[in-house]
């Protein structure tokens, strides 16, 4: 009875935290952008917690990497109906195309810059008290979710090279995370791992109740999100404005930061439970979907705007999303090996420190240089891990040699 009052007073929580947001979406109530980044904000964010609570729940009824590649899925969709959003609007609204590649730069760097070290420190304490080594080692299954990356990665360079992400892009990209999901869905490694927090209370309940739950979980969850998004988005970009704050920056760091809170609480929650592979897997495929079926998906949305077929980029996008390919290469090649030592870690979580100290006009063009730079020399060690993770494109995987 506990365990139930528990769950009941947790969801609970969320919900009424929810609640304010789609009062406001429903009465057309208009406060000042300040206070609408905060209630619409905190509503993007117990959406995303509700998602993530129904996501792993689902793992219950499917097992295995799909699960996995599923649940990354599903946690990052509020992110991609912030940054749906700004591309749709931007047909009719060019200055809008802006703010689509801030969110999604924003948070993909952030992934890799904060969550991917955040994961690796909470591994590296539990191992500490545990008397075992600190680094996370990647099952070898992972190899498919490194080698999908370092392809999306690899092709991302065409945006800065072209100067827009064009339509091509999108039926590319998105035919890619669909074999990706085919691959990993064929993987016969599994993971057993039992989930933590709310979703363990609620997987335990029998069959029918659980299900009715996962789906009350989803529907609520899209509800919330469908009612915040667009107003979160617009809010930041009037709060800019209205502060004075530099509306791309807003829409770079804080709406990446809402949206994609629950999943880094749960990553690191893995981890902390000696489940670093969990952790760090699941923000490994959050960063496959994110490079791919989000990516592809901003052309798209920008033609159903009204839009041309390509969604274009301003000089300081370009730098944007150059520095955000060049980051993706280097955390390719720390991958490649399987495994995340903590000195990885600090690595990429002081890189992206630096990106703040260098707000200057082509600043970020260099420090993308740093991270090419960086991502070469460490490669050369690393050569032999190629081959494998070619193969790993076709659902190839060798036992893990760790």
């Amino acid at each position: 009875m506990r365990r139930v009052r528990s769950v009941l007073v947790r969801v609970g929580a969320a919900v009424a935290a929810a609640l304010p947001a789609v009062v406001l979406r429903i009465t057309g109530a208009e406060p000042g952008a300040p206070a609408a980044i905060a209630v619409f904000g905190v509503g993007v964010l117990a959406a995303a917690l509700l998602l993530m609570w129904a996501a792993e729940t689902a793992r219950a009824d499917l097992s295995g990497p799909l699960a996995l590649a599923l649940l990354a899925f599903i946690a990052v969709l509020p992110e991609y109906a912030v940054d749906l959003y700004f591309a749709y609007t931007a047909g009719r609204r060019p200055e809008y195309a802006a703010y689509a590649a801030a969110n999604m730069t924003g948070a993909n760097r952030m992934l890799v810059g904060v969550g991917w070290p955040l994961v690796a420190l909470a591994a590296a304490v539990t191992a500490r008290r545990g008397g075992t080594g600190g680094a996370i080692r990647l099952r070898a299954h992972r190899r498919i979710d490194v080698a999908f990356l370092g392809a999306a990665g690899a092709v991302a360079f065409v945006m800065p090279a072209t100067r827009e992400i064009a339509w091509w892009l999108g039926p590319v990209l998105i035919g890619w995370y669909a074999y990706y999901l085919f691959r990993v869905g064929r993987c016969a490694e599994t993971d057993e791992e039992e989930p933590v927090g709310v979703p363990a209370r609620l997987a335990r309940l029998p069959a029918g109740p659980r299900r009715a739950a996962t789906v009350a979980g989803f529907v609520l969850a899209a509800g919330v999100v469908l009612a915040c998004a667009e107003p979160f988005a617009t809010a930041l970009v009037d709060a800019g404005t209205s502060l004075g704050v530099d509306r791309f920056l807003l829409v770079q760091w804080l709406a990446p930061l809402a949206s994609e809170a629950p999943e880094l609480i749960v990553a690191v929650v893995f981890a902390w439970r000696l489940r670093g592979d969990d952790g760090l897997g699941a923000l490994l495929s959050s960063k496959v979907n994110q490079w791919t079926l989000l990516i592809g998906s901003l052309p798209l949305a920008h033609l159903a705007g009204g839009g041309g077929a390509a969604l274009p980029l301003t000089e300081r996008q370009v730098e944007e999303v150059l520095l955000t390919a060049a980051q993706t290469a280097l955390a390719v090649v720390l991958l490649l090996d399987l495994r995340f030592a903590p000195w990885k870690a600090g690595l990429l979580l002081v890189l992206f420190g630096v990106q703040f100290a260098l707000p200057g006009a082509g600043a970020r063009t260099v420090l993308a240089w740093v991270y090419l730079g960086l991502a070469a020399l460490l490669l050369v060690p690393r050569l032999r891990e190629l081959g494998p993770s070619a193969r790993a494109l076709a659902g190839r995987v060798a036992g893990d040699p760790h």
